[in-house]
């Protein structure tokens, strides 16, 4: 997922300087490529949001789960009781089942649904060191001239890319992360 999302910003951030660059006629363009993944396996503060969200989608997912086998759990009760129950009964216990399910479905969609908890605090946690990234990229191209940095991680089509125009460990340097 995380890898999705630095896909969708780099195709992005093309997409934007792509459309920046339209109106120029024939100027020489210069390029740069980085590697975002390198980039950011080589962020301590990274690895360690990553870490933060995998523990608490763990403790999440344990909730649900929960949940899950609380209803399950009901609904084997109720298949070995059924015999014996009146028909009141029986729809009681099938509105209690029901109502578990939908409260383990509703705390999935809290959890993990698309504007939910975990897409937030990914935002929260990621935003800020895309923010560094970004800005970082955004000074090395303007210093020296870019008109295009591309991220080689991304499948984007880069069939080559020469070792020459790799800003990746500039970009690492000027966060302060020296390799």
């Amino acid at each position: 997922m995380k890898r999705q999302y630095f896909k969708a910003l780099a195709v992005s951030l093309m997409t934007l300087c792509l459309i920046a660059l339209a109106p120029a006629k024939a100027h020489a363009q210069k390029f740069a490529l980085i590697d975002m993944e390198y980039v950011l396996k080589n962020i301590p503060a990274y690895e360690r949001a990553n870490e933060q969200l995998n523990q608490v989608s763990k403790k999440w997912q344990a909730e649900v789960e929960a949940l899950n086998t609380e209803a399950s759990t009901m609904y084997k009760n109720y298949q070995n009781e059924v015999v014996f129950l009146s028909q009141e009964q029986k729809k009681a216990k099938q509105e209690q089942i029901m109502q578990k399910e939908k409260e383990a479905a509703d705390l999935k969609k809290k959890y993990f649904g698309p504007e939910g908890e975990l897409f937030k605090k990914r935002e929260s946690l990621m935003s800020p060191i895309q923010e560094e990234i970004y800005n970082a990229v955004k000074e090395i191209s303007e210093l020296r001239g870019y008109s295009l940095v591309l991220d080689r991680a991304s499948d984007t089509a880069i069939i080559f890319g020469s070792p020459k125009i790799d800003i990746s460990n500039e970009v690492l340097a000027k966060l302060g992360y020296n390799r």
